[in-house]
């Protein structure tokens, strides 16, 4: 588990890789994270998204003590998430003075199945 902790390390998401303005993150979706049906919760795959987003655009904050801070996240929905490793690709889209738009991609590791697409609005604060 890397040193963020609190709510991401409370879900079980790990940052797996960051590099200028891109960032992945896992999670290991167990029965904590399913809904009735048996899927992971929507509002887990959410969780995983805003990390994922807010991590890329970590790769790309000049100043020490600034942070990312979630304006807006749209999810589209894909498939349904099954229990392991779940993975989250996101992308700094268009960085700007104000707002930064972020995209991420979320896929079950074991098939590469797309689960979800999302879009994100950020701001940095310090």
């Amino acid at each position: 588990m890397d040193e963020k902790g609190g709510f991401r390390e409370l879900v079980g998401i790990e940052l797996s890789e960051a590099e200028e303005g891109r960032a992945v993150v896992k999670m290991r979706a167990e029965d904590r994270h399913l809904n009735p049906g048996g899927t992971v919760h929507g509002g887990a795959v959410s969780t995983l998204v805003d990390v994922s987003m807010a991590e890329a655009l970590n790769t790309t904050v000049a100043e020490e003590g600034e942070r990312p801070v979630t304006v807006e996240i749209n999810v589209n929905y894909m498939a349904p998430g099954k229990p392991g490793i779940i993975a989250s690709t996101a992308r700094v889209r268009k960085g700007g003075k104000r707002v930064t738009v972020v995209e991420a991609e979320v896929v079950q590791q074991d098939d590469e199945e797309v689960v979800a697409l999302a879009t994100g609005t950020f701001t940095v604060v310090g």
